[in-house]
């Protein structure tokens, strides 16, 4: 008889439970959020990076900023010594007392007698400059110059001058003073040399110009002595400084007393009109019976030694430092009184700069006119000629002069240089000066912002009416420091 195995009872199955159910959506966000998508992946890196830049940058701001700091800090603090520094690291120690009043008031009053004995101080308490240049000058003179240290002419005879001197020395003063109505700013100079004497080692004092102004914005005043408007430039040269270069070759540089005004009218920013006017007084000369040129020595008892006389300027100017033209004409217009004759003093002139590039600068000045004497020693002294008491003829004369810069290097420059004066001879008697012509060449070399070395040589050749051209050279080597 089969037995059979007992049935064993069947188990119902198995419900999930409510919470195992709940837990499916949250795992799969998990599986989905542990696999992002492509495109954020790369979003995500470019912001880091952008982050990762932003403080590199900060960073170095940070940086900076404290460098700058230190920097400040350091300007601030007092400077330390040599022991100072070197002991930093040590901690510091007590604080050393500080002087007391009484010492500190010695040494303000040190300080203040140190000042009282350098500085230069005018009585009204307005601030006053010293300036000039110390120039030393050795020269060597063919045989035509007169046994003179420079002349404007080539002298009969066959005397042969040089040497040495400082005579050339300028000494000089710039002050300023209140400020005036219309906000204009008073101010003036004073310059004088060592020219007057009768030798090398017997300087003296010479009164070279002297002006008093006032300064507005667009205008200005002066009065006192200086270059006519006729003439307003010169030469460049530190070989001829007590007469200025080219003096009775084109150069009609006398300084005269006079009252000025000066008008500028802008168009642009460097661009524009400037309208000068001057009263002047003028120089008559009277020829002495030794001189060759000018009127007859009887007559120079009869000539008013000083005139009035009106000049007026207009200048054009455009350009910067480096770039500039100025182009400017100018008038003249006195009369000279002789022997009881009135005789026109009447000159028209036109001078220029031009500076295309700041190595290259050409200056000049070109007139025409009548009895051109009386604007002073820059013109030969013939401005007019007596044939007898009672006739007088004023000289037609033409001139100038130009220049020529050209700068190899900002401590080394050359300037080429010529001029003249051309008298009408159907006007002249024998023995005077038909034309008067100097040409040369100069070269500067800076041998410290104040120290300039210079050598220069021209020929003066000198055309005398009925006895031939007499030739004058003239060689100088100059050393000019500056203050």
């Amino acid at each position: 008889m089969q037995t059979q195995a007992p049935i064993e009872p069947r188990r119902p199955p198995r419900r999930r439970s409510l919470a195992a159910w709940a837990l499916c959506p949250l795992a799969a966000m998990w599986i989905l959020s542990a696999r992002p998508a492509p495109a954020q992946t790369a979003d995500m890196q470019k912001i880091q990076e952008r982050l990762d830049r932003l403080e590199e940058q900060n960073k170095a701001l940070t940086a900076q900023i404290q460098a700058l700091r230190d920097q400040l800090a350091a300007a601030r603090a007092p400077e330390s010594t040599p022991a100072q520094s070197a002991t930093t690291s040590e901690p510091p120690a007590a604080a050393a007392p500080g002087p007391s009043t009484e010492e500190r008031l010695q040494v303000q009053e040190s300080r203040t007698a140190e000042l009282a004995a350098s500085k230069v101080e005018a009585s009204q308490r307005f601030p006053v400059r010293l300036t000039g240049m110390v120039l030393f000058n050795s020269f060597l003179n063919s045989s035509g110059s007169g046994g003179q240290e420079y002349s404007t002419i080539a002298l009969p005879g066959e005397t042969r001058s040089g040497g040495a001197g400082v005579r050339q020395t300028i000494l000089g003063l710039d002050y300023s003073g209140p400020t005036v109505f219309g906000d204009g700013k008073v101010s003036g100079s004073v310059r004088m040399d060592f020219w007057s004497g009768s030798a090398p080692l017997n300087m003296e004092f010479r009164l070279r110009t002297a002006t008093i102004g006032i300064d507005w914005k667009d205008r200005s005043f002066l009065v006192g002595i200086d270059k006519p408007l006729i003439s307003p430039r010169d030469p460049e040269s530190i070989a001829q400084v007590a007469l200025p270069p080219l003096s009775g070759a084109g150069n009609l540089w006398l300084w005269l007393p006079q009252v000025r005004f000066n008008q500028d009218f802008h168009f642009t920013e460097h661009t524009g009109v400037k309208a000068q006017v001057a009263m002047i007084g003028t120089h008559e000369v009277a020829a002495s019976p030794a001189s060759p040129y000018g009127p007859d020595a009887s007559s120079s008892a009869y000539i008013e030694p000083i005139r009035p006389g009106i000049e007026a300027r207009a200048e054009l100017f455009t350009g910067g430092e480096d770039r500039r033209l100025e182009v400017a004409s100018s008038v003249h217009h006195s009369i000279s009184h002789v022997i009881g004759q009135s005789i026109a003093s009447d000159v028209l002139s036109f001078d220029w700069l031009a500076r295309p590039l700041r190595q290259i600068e050409f200056t000049g000045t070109f007139y025409t006119g009548q009895n051109v004497a009386p604007l002073g020693t820059g013109a030969i002294r013939q401005g007019f000629v007596a044939f007898g008491p009672d006739l007088l003829t004023a000289v037609h004369s033409e001139g100038g002069w130009g220049q020529l810069k050209l700068r190899a290097s900002s401590r080394l420059w050359f300037n080429l240089f010529t001029g003249q004066q051309d008298d009408r001879n159907s006007q002249l008697a024998a023995g005077a000066i038909g034309k008067n012509v100097v040409y040369g060449a100069n070269l500067f070399y800076q041998l410290t912002p104040n120290m300039l070395a210079s050598f220069e040589a021209s020929q003066t050749r000198t055309n005398y009416l009925g006895s031939g051209i007499l030739l004058n050279n003239h060689y100088d080597l100059a050393l000019g420091y500056l203050f």
